[in-house]
């Protein structure tokens, strides 16, 4: 997206239409911002991961919602789904282009909250006495 573009996008969201209770975006940005949706596709960017491989990867995820949030991804374009027919049954789960894209952008926000962590519990330490 080239720069005059952002800028545009930047002055949208603030006029508003990413704040109106029926703005689409809303939902893709639950998805994309929920604890589990930044976690799959933090994963995801290391490559394709099958089902049992991105529930060890992320500790204390639900079977049921890491399914829901795979989906979402899913229907949100943002995930490709390769199921094989093989018994058991062997399915993967890799980034699309635009799974990428977002992959990128919540990826630099873990590495900024990870990298600021130190900062963030002293000032949470800070308030609560």
């Amino acid at each position: 997206m080239a720069r005059g573009e952002n800028a545009k996008l930047s002055a949208k969201m603030r006029r508003g239409e990413i704040f109106a209770v029926e703005c689409p975006s809303r939902e893709i940005l639950k998805h994309v911002t929920s604890r589990w949706g930044v976690l799959v596709l933090v994963a995801l960017r290391e490559g394709t991961h099958r089902f049992s491989d991105l529930r060890r990867k992320i500790g204390g995820v639900s079977e049921k919602m890491l399914a829901q949030t795979l989906q979402q991804l899913e229907q949100d374009g943002f995930i490709d789904r390769v199921s094989h027919p093989v018994v058991p049954p062997h399915v993967e789960y890799s980034l699309t282009s635009l799974g990428e894209d977002i992959g990128r952008q919540v990826e630099s926000l873990t590495d900024w909250i990870e990298t600021n962590l130190p900062k963030i519990m002293t000032e949470q330490q800070k308030r609560l006495g």
